[in-house]
Parts: C-alpha cells; structure tokens; sequence
C-alpha cells in the first residue's frame, strides 16, 4: 500500500503542479490486467508461482484512480491513461510460461519493449483527446 497507492497518490500530487506550470501535459499509469481480471490458477499448477489477492486490489485500485484524475485535472488540461500489460516476461518458471503462451493468441508473453510504443502513444500529442482510459496489453488472451 505504501508505494502502490500512497506513492502514487505522492507523485501525483508533486508532478501535477509541475505538470499544470508547464501548460499541460499526460500522465502514464502502469496497471496490470490483474487490475481487470481474476486470476487463471490453472496456470499456476506445478509450479511454485501464485497470484496474490494484494496485487490485483492495488492494480485495480491504479486503473480506478487513472479515471478519477483525468477527471480531476482534465480542467488543467493534464490527461491521464494508464496501460494494464498482462503475461510481462520477467523469468518466470518454464512449465507457467508454457502454459500462458498456449493461452495467448499471439503464443508469446510480453517483453519489456511491447509495452514502450503504447506509453509513448499516451504521451504524446497523438493521443491528445484521450484520457481515462485503460488499454488492455495481453496478446489478445481476453480477446
């Protein structure tokens, strides 16, 4: 709690002054699709991995709070999106990695590069007419 919502409720309120002072701007959250979805144990099985309760009540908690403060700094004009990447490659045990990327339609688990060109896009001006929103990143699992 103390980073994933008290530290973003921090920088927030930090960065926004900042933010406004300079005429504008865009705010990136990252959530998770755990923040939308429960957990498939069945891809846990055999493995010593599992699906904490915490991290979706705290990613959840980051998609609501991205839709509370584009409505809350919109009139200042600083949108705010956050991006909820699912299946993020960091390791993890072979037999869970297997079993995710037979789930996915596109057979792969996300990379750290995947996710740069959506938070570029929510940062940019070519996204100036949206805020409030989550995108989903799962290769198309909850397709």
């Amino acid at each position: 709690m103390d980073v994933n919502a008290t530290g973003m409720f921090d920088i927030v309120r930090e960065m926004a002054g900042l933010i406004e002072n300079l005429g504008g701007g865009s705010i990136v959250n990252i959530g998770s699709m755990q923040g939308l979805f429960g957990p498939d144990f069945s891809l846990y099985e055999g493995t010593a991995l599992d699906s904490p309760p915490d991290y979706h009540f705290h990613k959840g908690g980051m998609i609501a709070l991205t839709k509370y403060l584009a409505r809350k700094l919109g009139p200042k004009n600083i949108r705010v999106n956050c991006v909820s990447p699912g299946g993020l490659y960091a390791g993890q045990d072979e037999i869970f990695v297997e079993k995710y990327n037979n789930k996915v339609p596109l057979g792969r688990m996300a990379g750290h590069d995947d996710i740069k060109g959506v938070v570029v896009f929510l940062a940019s001006q070519a996204s100036g007419y949206i805020t409030g929103e989550n995108i989903l990143m799962d290769g198309g699992l909850h397709a």
